[in-house]
């Protein structure tokens, strides 16, 4: 776990490009041959740390959506964990770096693939439950409902990185709309 943190960290002061081995090694205090005995590749070793940020932050809003009283209360779950991941120093950049390395290789990208279904069968499952309990009245089945939701985090995100000057205020609150209008 330790390791991990470190190439959370790294990621944050130093990018991907700049995380290496040996800056991991020093900053989680153990030696550069540890890392690739138990990762081998950085690659594998920035999977890990996707997939722990995925678990933790899907245990998160699970918790938060079980907890919605209301559609409006589950939808402030999901925007409170959406706005808690954009703020959150390296996560977004480390997934869409992660998605274009994905692109010339197969084992991250058979990853990366798999933890989307499995994130998204996460929502999917707590929106439908949610509906079972009759707090939800969802518009579509709950597994499109929860890809929708992804493509409109997406989109923001996008927009967020490509332009961080730009004010996503307004396309957030027209992202919570389209959202609110698939939840209820």
């Amino acid at each position: 776990m330790r390791i991990v943190e470190a190439m959370r960290t790294s990621v944050a002061a130093r990018g991907i490009a700049g995380s290496t081995f040996d800056a991991v090694a020093g900053e989680a205090g153990v030696s550069r041959g540890l890392l690739h005995y138990y990762f081998g590749t950085k690659e594998r070793l920035l999977l890990e740390v996707v997939r722990r940020e995925a678990e933790v932050r899907t245990e998160r809003l699970e918790e938060a959506i079980e907890a919605a009283a209301d559609a409006e209360k589950v939808l402030d779950a999901l925007v409170r964990s959406f706005e808690d991941w954009l703020g959150d120093g390296p996560a977004p950049v480390m997934i869409y770096e992660m998605l274009t390395l994905a692109q010339r290789n197969e084992e991250i990208a058979a990853e990366l693939a798999a933890l989307g279904r499995r994130t998204r069968s996460h929502l999917a499952d707590a929106l439908e439950r949610k509906q079972q309990s009759g707090v939800l009245a969802l518009r579509v089945d709950a597994e499109l409902a929860a890809m929708f939701l992804f493509a409109l985090a997406d989109g923001v995100i996008v927009r967020r990185l490509s332009e961080p000057e730009l004010d996503i205020g307004p396309l957030t609150e027209q992202a919570i709309a389209a959202a609110r209008a698939v939840l209820s």
